[in-house]
């Protein structure tokens, strides 16, 4: 049994960075309330940039399993640690100036980020049932918190309590799911499981439960129909970056566990699964581009987006193949920059002029047109149109589908991606058109507008140069070979 706690070093360093930056949260005055905010912000930074450099420098050939598959220290899970410290710094980036305008604690804010990545992580890694649990169940609780902790808006205690009471019953769900699975098994290794299920000569009633239970779980934290009713309103109530890195770490971190719990424990079965998890699929694209139709708040537009999104992604997991994994990883990199930057243009407009609707954008092109750019930039990546990643990155997810007999399943994702361009261009026709009487110029604090062109650029690089992001997911994807094959 492996117990070199070395490479768990990232880890550690998370873990420290989190308490540190309440450390200093506490030794600096309460009287120098901007000064607490940008040290603190600064500390949480810097600890996320440590993470993912140590983690480059010491973990980029490794391939070690702890405790005996509890933990798998591999490139898979060394991409999203990366990933995740990327997300994690680019949230908070965007926070600096909003937790200024609105909320009480920023030591408090900045740590639970880092726990919240710390937790995504962990998911990341997990080779079984109950460590992948405690995972999930840090990255929740640090986004319970986090959804609450706005002040002076009625719409976050809602959004916060209907987050915790309905993140409870899928917790419960998953739980369930886990203990049928074991004891229908007697193991909650995931490399373990994979021979079990492919032996069991027909699954029975308590491997069925507990196999959909556990995917439930999983789901509600994607806002995979049918367990996506919480996101709109909890996307609407949240602390603006905070819908950011729920649409961007919570639904990375579910699909890195979700894949490699399919690959390792569910590849001889993946006859007995793909067909339920494409009807999913199906349903979870036609549901949120339809729902995204009718919305006028920018923020409940972007979380049916986003279950649309998750509806694309389990096009590429369907197939339970290499070449599906390694679209699914490229898909979430250019969904994470493309996310990012949309929502750092909402930000602005939010610490600006205090709103949030579509209409809200109207005039932005003269206003701010370097925002309306990157806004439209976004916008047309999510509806996959070329030279941005949404298009580059559909398409490969798309080829996989067809590679397993598919057509069928691409037919729906292709037909909601053109359904989706008609309420993206709304937005469009808002920011470009439509008229305002308030015609002045629209300041964009330095670090947001740093922040969005960032994001908007690797947008643009992933749709237009991918080969450095390609090689990186395929080496990641290349792990999953063993249970999966090509």
């Amino acid at each position: 049994m492996n117990v070199d706690f070395s490479l768990l070093i990232p880890e550690f360093i998370l873990a420290g960075a989190g308490f540190l930056v309440l450390l200093v949260d506490l030794l600096v005055p309460k009287a120098q309330e901007h000064r607490r905010n940008v040290v603190t912000a600064a500390t949480a930074v810097l600890g996320l940039a440590v993470t993912g450099i140590v983690a480059i420098a010491t973990q980029i050939d490794t391939g070690e399993r702890l405790y005996d598959g509890l933990l798998f220290i591999d490139r898979y899970a060394l991409l999203f640690k990366v990933l995740f410290a990327g997300i994690g710094i680019a949230v908070i980036v965007m926070s600096v100036d909003y937790v200024a305008d609105k909320m009480r604690h920023p030591g408090e804010y900045y740590a639970l980020i880092v726990f919240a990545v710390l937790g995504a992580t962990l998911m990341a890694e997990s080779g079984e049932l109950l460590t992948a649990f405690i995972s999930i169940e840090l990255l929740s609780f640090s986004l319970y918190v986090l959804v609450g902790l706005s002040r002076g808006d009625a719409r976050t205690a809602e959004a916060s309590a209907k987050y915790i009471l309905l993140g409870a019953i899928s917790t419960a769900i998953m739980l369930y799911g886990i203990s049928q699975l074991f004891g229908a098994l007697g193991t909650t290794r995931f490399t373990e499981m994979g021979p079990l299920l492919t032996g069991a000569g027909g699954w029975n009633l308590t491997l069925i439960t507990g196999f959909v239970m556990f995917v439930a779980g999983l789901g509600f934290k994607l806002s995979m129909v049918p367990f996506h009713m919480w996101a709109p309103d909890v996307y609407e109530g949240a602390p603006t970056p905070i819908t950011a890195l729920i649409a961007t770490l919570s639904k990375a971190a579910a699909i890195a566990l979700l894949l490699r719990f399919l690959a390792e424990a569910g590849s001889g079965s993946v006859n007995e699964w793909r067909m339920p998890l494409a009807v999913l699929a199906a349903a979870t694209m036609i549901i949120g581009s339809l729902s995204a139709l009718p919305q006028t708040n920018i923020k409940r537009l972007l979380a049916y987006s986003s279950i649309a999104q998750i509806g694309f992604i389990l096009v590429g997991i369907v197939p339970n193949t290499v070449i599906g994994a390694n679209a699914v990883l490229l898909h979430v990199i250019g969904y994470a920059f493309t996310n990012l930057a949309a929502f750092t243009v909402v930000v602005v407009i939010e610490l600006k002029l205090g709103k949030e609707s579509v209409a809200d954008f109207a005039g932005l092109s003269k206003r701010a047109p370097v925002l309306a750019m990157i806004m439209t930039g976004a916008l047309f990546s999510l509806a996959g149109l070329p030279i941005f990643a949404g298009f580059l990155t559909k398409f490969y997810l798309f080829t996989s589908a067809v590679d397993k007999s598919l057509e069928w399943l691409v037919v729906i994702a292709v037909a909601t991606s053109v359904i989706s361009l008609y309420y993206y261009i709304r937005v469009i026709r808002e920011m470009y058109i439509t008229e305002t009487e308030d015609g002045s110029k629209l300041p964009v604090p330095l670090l947001l507008a740093g922040l969005a062109w960032v994001m908007f650029a690797g947008t643009i690089a992933v749709g237009t140069y991918p080969q450095p992001f390609v090689d990186a997911t395929n080496a990641a994807a290349t792990v999953l070979t063993p249970w999966i094959g090509l």
